[in-house]
């Protein structure tokens, strides 16, 4: 048999030295000299007897083959993760790790919680949580990146075939108010109460705002009609916002637990209108999953979702969820 022209650590450094964009961050990244790591691309080049790196240029930018290794690469190192895991399982079924995903509101409100559950349980998983957009979650779970993810938003066309895709509650968007507004004495306020509103909202790109948009769209409200009084990029500025009267929000019921349980918030109800979209817990039934990812999900799904059922509310999640 022929022996490879390249290692495991060169493969790393290679990574490495993209990722951070220089030969000195990506030694410092990995915590080993620079000329440690200029050596070992240098015999990565020799070895293969042709250059990766354009050094015309400030920074480390690859050739062609460069790119070609990097990407072959990065799928060798995924699977070797992918067998030093599967291995660990093998040593012990109660410990390993657990790397999940969530999309932005989801991450910040839920997930913590049903981690945090999970861990009273098996104390021993290392539980490791990324929060990013749906497209970019959806992307790692398909990568083998991450085990499994809840998310919110639409997941891309071109993975819908790729993902293993289930239903599992409904998140409820809340029309929020100051305790002082004169609608927070109604019981419920009517749809055309909402044109006399200001508003503060998400960026008009978010995929929760779009998302709110197309149902109150589908319920005969024309949601650009709406006086925006601010645009904000955090759910907490925007609640912090509605606190001091600055405005009402729609925020999801998740994110106001907490508020709501204190009164210092105001939920309206709208006549004849709710809006809900289903959370969906998303694995790559093609990609080694571990154990611990195996048990967090059967766990979740036979927790909150019944097997006739589908329509468990997010409420129940963040406020009474208990993994028996």
């Amino acid at each position: 048999m022929t022996d490879l022209p390249f290692n495991l650590d060169q493969l790393r450094i290679l990574k490495a030295i993209v990722a951070e964009g220089s030969f000195k961050r990506a030694a410092e990244s990995l915590y080993i000299s620079q000329p440690a790591v200029s050596l070992q691309v240098q015999n990565l080049e020799k070895q293969l007897n042709i250059p990766l790196f354009d050094r015309g240029g400030k920074t480390a930018k690859l050739t062609e083959a460069g790119d070609l290794l990097l990407q072959n690469g990065n799928r060798i190192l995924a699977m070797c993760e992918e067998t030093c895991r599967a291995l660990e399982d093998l040593q012990n079924l109660q410990g390993g790790s657990l790397i999940v995903g969530a999309s932005q509101t989801t991450g910040t409100y839920l997930m913590p919680r049903l981690i945090g559950l999970f861990r009273q349980r098996y104390p021993q998983v290392v539980v490791q949580l990324q929060v990013h957009s749906t497209r970019r979650i959806a992307w790692s779970v398909a990568n083998g990146q991450i085990d499994l993810a809840v998310i919110g938003g639409e997941i891309p066309v071109e993975l819908r075939q790729t993902l293993h895709i289930t239903s599992y509650a409904e998140d409820e968007f809340a029309l929020i108010l100051p305790k002082s507004h004169p609608f927070s004495k109604m019981k419920n306020i009517k749809k055309e109460d909402l044109y006399r509103l200001r508003f503060i909202a998400l960026d008009s790109h978010s995929t929760i705002r779009k998302v709110i948009d197309k149902i109150l769209n589908e319920h005969g409200i024309d949601s650009s009609r709406f006086t925006i009084e601010m645009e904000l990029n955090s759910i907490e500025a925007i609640k912090n916002a509605v606190q001091s009267g600055l405005g009402v929000a729609f925020v999801s019921v998740s994110a106001i637990a907490k508020e709501l349980e204190l009164g210092i918030i105001h939920w309206a109800k709208i006549e004849n209108v709710t809006i809900k979209r289903m959370l969906s817990i998303i694995v790559n039934p093609n990609r080694y999953r571990s154990k611990a990812a195996e048990r967090f999900r059967d766990e979740i799904l036979t927790l909150f979702v019944s097997n006739n059922n589908m329509q468990t509310d997010i409420k129940t999640l963040v406020t009474d969820a208990d993994i028996k």
